[in-house]
């Protein structure tokens, strides 16, 4: 063999460079720092990514319903929910023709609040503790995808980052499920949130309570914070350019000014803090999907968070993805997509079904008013359903 031959040879063995992580997630929200934080503690190399610097705010309803705090007691997450959170022993629920029905969680269960600013920073602490690497003020633009498989994501500015797996876990809005066509917002509903702090003078009553006011074509959910402060959280459909979206300060302060239950109330009361806007909510998952690159959290699917439980969504769902992406770096990517599929099926689809069926109610103004009448007459059936909302039977079988 000649020199240009022996040459030759030498460039087609080119060693393929090692990627710069087994795993990517991309978000550091509560499903990309659970699922990072368990990859790592298996031993895979993990890179978390987000393009916010943390602690960083998110609107939220601020609590954590009894299904999730288990979640993460049995996962080891929860040490710092638990030391900082308020306790919540039930929801309180209202409806619009001023039927109030008080669901405390039952067996002792408790849930807890805290500000989502918190939380995300606490959840993202434990992952940097079990090994994961973190990048924050990092924009993701795309995937990587070649021979129709993912093998990473392109930064602002072009460069690269590789690995065999990546998570989209970069929620409503994420670049990468939205960009490879996997999620889309619904044409409805249409449904935007407008969330905001409020200082309310003697609101003392009901500060171990979460609740929740359902009325014609919105809700207003209601929670205690640490501090002192209350969160408020105005959810209807409104499109882009409509004045609400536009003056968002006018439009939570008008709602609760036009509220039966919550006007005296909240009348002397001051907002701490400029309302935030989010929507559109809702975000369907496409059932297709695409070797390398696994969803989680918003970005695999959202709907209105009314009932409470997105933050188990995405806990046990981080969970689920984490065991998927374990399954492919083991084996392969055969058959992983429909197995997590199966499990998030099996996992989530009585409680998809619930909140579908919950979201359509609160659509529609008769509706409401019958299931009010009715709360009235057999306030234990409504009872019934706040402990579902909550996920207490899943706390009780985590215990």
């Amino acid at each position: 063999m000649n020199d240009s031959q022996s040459s030759e040879k030498s460039r087609n063995r080119r060693i393929v460079k090692r990627p710069d992580a087994d795993v990517l997630v991309v978000g550091a929200g509560p499903a990309g720092t659970v699922a990072a934080t368990l990859l790592a503690r298996h031993g895979a190399r993990v890179r978390l990514l987000d393009r916010a610097v943390f602690p960083r705010d998110k609107l939220c309803g601020d609590t954590v319903n009894p299904g999730t705090l288990a979640a993460l007691r049995r996962l080891r997450l929860a040490g710092a929910v638990d030391t900082c959170g308020l306790p919540i022993h039930g929801m309180r629920l209202s409806g619009a023709n001023g039927v109030v029905v008080d669901g405390r969680y039952p067996d002792g269960l408790v849930g807890r609040a805290l500000l989502r600013r918190h939380l995300d920073w606490m959840l993202l602490q434990d992952a940097v503790a079990a090994g994961v690497q973190f990048d924050p003020s990092v924009s993701v633009r795309r995937a990587i995808v070649e021979d129709h498989v993912v093998a990473g994501v392109v930064l602002d500015g072009g460069r690269e980052l590789r690995a065999s797996v990546t998570i989209a876990a970069d929620g409503r809005r994420s670049a990468l499920a939205f960009g490879l066509g996997l999620a889309a917002h619904p044409p409805a509903p249409r449904r935007w949130a407008i969330g905001a702090y409020f200082d309310v003078p003697a609101d003392t009553a009901t500060r171990t309570l979460g609740e929740m006011h359902v009325r014609g074509g919105h809700y207003i959910g209601v929670a205690p914070v640490p501090g002192g402060l209350t969160n408020v959280c105005l959810v209807k459909s409104w499109r882009a350019g409509d004045a609400a979206v536009a003056d968002p300060r006018a439009a939570i302060v008008d709602a609760l000014a036009r509220d039966p239950l919550l006007a005296d109330r909240f009348a002397g009361a001051t907002m701490t803090t400029a309302p935030v806007v989010l929507g559109p909510l809702a975000v369907d998952a496409e059932k297709r999907s695409i070797d390398g690159l696994l969803l989680a959290g918003d970005a695999a699917g959202f709907i209105d968070p009314m009932t409470g439980d997105g933050l188990r969504f995405a806990i046990r769902g981080a969970e689920l993805t984490a065991a998927a992406a374990l399954d492919s770096l083991a084996n392969g990517w055969d058959a992983v997509h429909a197995r997590l599929a199966q499990a998030r099926r099996a996992e989530f689809a009585g409680k998809w079904r619930f909140n579908r069926t919950v979201r359509s109610l609160v659509a529609s103004k008769s509706a409401v008013a019958i299931a009010a009448a009715g709360a009235r007459f057999a306030p234990a059936v409504l009872r019934r359903v706040m402990i579902y909302s909550g996920d207490c039977d899943v706390a009780r079988s985590t215990c």
